[in-house]
């Protein structure tokens, strides 16, 4: 064997041993994916639309993405921050995961990111809207397709002030969801000229709110913006209600507090305006044809939820054809992950530099039992990620 020969052989089986991974990726290793979402307690209903969302997706797509077969692992969180370590332990080191998704609550989505920082697991959030996970906490392997509490509550403030409302008193449960969503709603409401009557602190996830509304009513403030989500949210509009406070003192929020629970609130949501970055009723081909596949799957109405769950499989797509399905290079499966444009059921899509979504935020009203747009509440809305460095 010639000299020059060796050299090339060694070369041709250096070039294959690289290939390899990529190849026993393409070929043979099913891609877990680990589901840590809550499949009981009050977020129950919001979990199961994200998991039903995220496989109906996968089977758009044969089962497989970047030609892999899709493995699914899913852990019911509870939304128990206090499991969070546990439950995502036994997913990321026992399971190992190629990639996690979930959670829904945002101190469980805080536990989670001191780990899969530490791992380096590639993570997609599907509905925490927790700013640190694209702020202070922020990191390459972590995306999220769900929002940020700032994006969904700061725009409601020039609503409420359009509208001539100039003092509001905020409810909302007391964890960091809610507390950001208030942080973030005083930032713009304040900048504008309102002023805030009170502040009213629920622990969560407690929904005796009688004695609150009652307050509410003597206190007379313009309007109030509240956050609650799930079963809590259809009972604290009925309580809103029943405490005659309907159409007194207007209820705004951001979005989850009529999402996905107007069949359980009735009549009482009636008139109630939100901002959201999605809509049932958004009038966009997309839209349309996630809603009756949806529906055909589930029997189920979609929800924004679900389209966090479908959004999350579509860019996983996209990014893992582009490695031909190997989640080992991870630097070049980020980087796809970055370059992802979608044409989502809530309109265009992309990912900001700290990974959270770009998208375009509406103003909402219940019309009938359904959301109806009453306009876009903010264009293109970035959350301002605060204390984010990615280098970029």
């Amino acid at each position: 064997m010639s000299a020059s020969l060796s050299r090339r052989s060694l070369l041709a089986l250096a070039a294959g041993s690289l290939a390899a991974p990529r190849a026993r990726a393409a070929a043979g290793a099913k891609l877990k994916i680990g589901l840590l979402l809550p499949f009981s307690g009050t977020y129950a209903a919001l979990g199961v639309n994200i998991a039903d969302a995220m496989k109906l997706a996968a089977r758009e797509h044969g089962g497989k993405l970047g030609g892999r077969e899709i493995e699914w692992v899913q852990v019911d969180d509870e939304s128990d921050p206090a499991k969070a370590p546990g439950n995502v332990n036994r997913l990321v080191v026992g399971e190992k995961v190629d990639i996690l998704t979930g959670p829904v609550h945002s101190g469980v989505a805080m536990a989670m990111m001191q780990i899969v920082r530490q791992e380096k697991t590639l993570t997609i959030v599907t509905n925490a809207g927790a700013q640190a996970v694209t702020g202070t906490l922020c990191a390459p392997n972590v995306f999220r397709t769900s929002f940020s509490n700032w994006q969904v509550s700061y725009p409601c403030a020039e609503v409420m002030l359009k509208a001539g409302h100039k003092k509001a008193i905020l409810m909302f449960w007391n964890y960091s969801f809610g507390q950001e969503s208030m942080a973030a709603f005083k930032e713009g409401y304040s900048k504008g000229g309102g002023s805030i009557v009170k502040e009213i602190a629920v622990p969560f996830p407690n929904t005796e709110f009688q004695a609150n509304l009652s307050e509410i009513a003597s206190l007379k403030p313009d309007a109030v913006f509240v956050f609650f989500a799930g079963a809590g949210a259809a009972k604290f509009v009925k309580d809103y209600a029943d405490a005659g406070l309907k159409g007194k003192i207007p209820l705004y929020g951001s979005g989850f507090l009529t999402e996905g629970v107007l069949g359980a609130a009735g009549p009482a949501a009636e008139g109630i305006k939100t901002t959201l970055h999605y809509a049932e009723t958004l009038d966009n081909p997309a839209n349309k044809k996630f809603r009756e596949a949806f529906k055909k799957a589930t029997a189920r109405d979609a929800d924004v939820y679900a389209v966090a769950g479908w959004d999350t499989i579509q860019a996983l797509a996209q990014a893992l054809d582009k490695v031909k399905g190997d989640t080992g290079a991870q630097k070049e499966l980020i980087a796809a992950l970055e370059s992802v444009r979608l044409d989502s059921p809530r309109g265009a899509f992309r990912f900001s530099k700290a990974h959270n979504p770009v998208q375009d935020i509406y103003l909402r009203q219940v019309k009938g039992g359904q959301q109806v747009v009453l306009g876009v509440a903010q264009k293109g809305a970035e959350d301002p990620a605060a204390g984010c460095n990615l280098g970029k």
